[in-house]
């Protein structure tokens, strides 16, 4: 029961716990880090129980178990409060040169999050008007798709060597980027584009919360990084996303979360359509 691949599956349900509760403390940074502990520890354990060959039932439910916890309620909680910050960015827009500033910008995010909690539950008057303090639980639909999607994935006998829908822990990395460019941006809020004000808008944050969520469960064949042989020919757009994402991570920093998950859905459509061009030709 306590083998190495179960414990790294513990330790990746133990970092999605850390995680929520740093995001409700508004620190969105170490929020991330642990959620990408949580991403490695999943890999991790997979990994190990293939090597020394104690994979099982067990540790195959341990796994989902987890991956609801780390890759289902923590993203949904730090969904919800960007979206929460998506409302009001004014105080950070509207900052002046004083003294007063560095501690502005240290306690933005808990402030807005107490500033929500105190509209939602004590009818407080604020920036949070009677119809937008309900949006930010739009983010709660990643949980609920997460669990359907992870309890497919158990059954899904077609999923042993792809994956149909975004897997959970991609989704969540794509949500990382969220929570990160703010965070390392959040002194700079005041001279950020039209586009990325947009894009860290409250509704287009909830909007791309149901968007990614109903891709988790959608029909949509992709790929999937386990190489059954080394030969090029087989894994081409493996090792085509593997080289891409390896060079855009020192190029792009944060940017590079989306730019890989998009091409890792491009790359698998092309795959798909090859694979079904040799079927019919065969």
């Amino acid at each position: 029961m306590f083998g190495l691949a179960n414990l790294l599956t513990a330790t990746n349900l133990c970092c999605g716990i850390v995680s929520i509760i740093f995001t409700l403390s508004g620190r969105l940074d170490y929020a991330a880090m642990f959620l990408l502990f949580s991403v490695i520890a999943d890999f991790a354990d997979g990994f190990v129980a293939r090597l020394t060959k104690t994979s099982g039932e067990l540790g195959k439910q341990l796994d989902s178990l987890a991956d609801v916890v780390s890759f289902g309620v923590a993203p949904g909680i730090f969904m919800m409060v960007m979206i929460v910050l998506g409302v009001d960015y004014s105080a950070l827009i509207d900052l002046k040169l004083t003294n007063s500033v560095e501690d502005t910008q240290k306690y933005f995010v808990f402030n807005q999050i107490m500033a929500w909690f105190a509209s939602l539950s004590y009818d407080v008057n604020n920036s949070f008007d009677a119809s937008i303090k309900f949006l930010p639980f739009t983010a709660l639909i990643i949980p609920f798709f997460s669990m359907f999607r992870l309890a497919k994935f158990n059954i899904d006998t077609r999923q042993s060597d792809k994956f149909i829908g975004v897997p959970t822990p991609l989704s969540t990395f794509f949500f990382l980027f969220f929570p990160l460019y703010f965070w390392y941006q959040k002194e700079n809020w005041s001279h950020q584009s039209d586009f990325i004000y947009g894009l860290f808008d409250c509704y287009s944050l909830a909007a791309i919360c149901v968007l990614f969520s109903i891709l988790m469960i959608a029909p949509l064949p992709l790929i999937a990084l386990k190489f059954k042989s080394w030969g090029w020919r087989e894994n081409t757009y493996r090792y085509l996303l593997v080289i891409i994402s390896l060079i855009s991570i020192p190029i792009f920093f944060i940017w590079s979360i989306p730019i890989i998950v998009i091409l890792y859905l491009i790359l698998s459509i092309i795959e798909h359509n090859q694979s079904k061009k040799h079927e019919i030709q065969s």
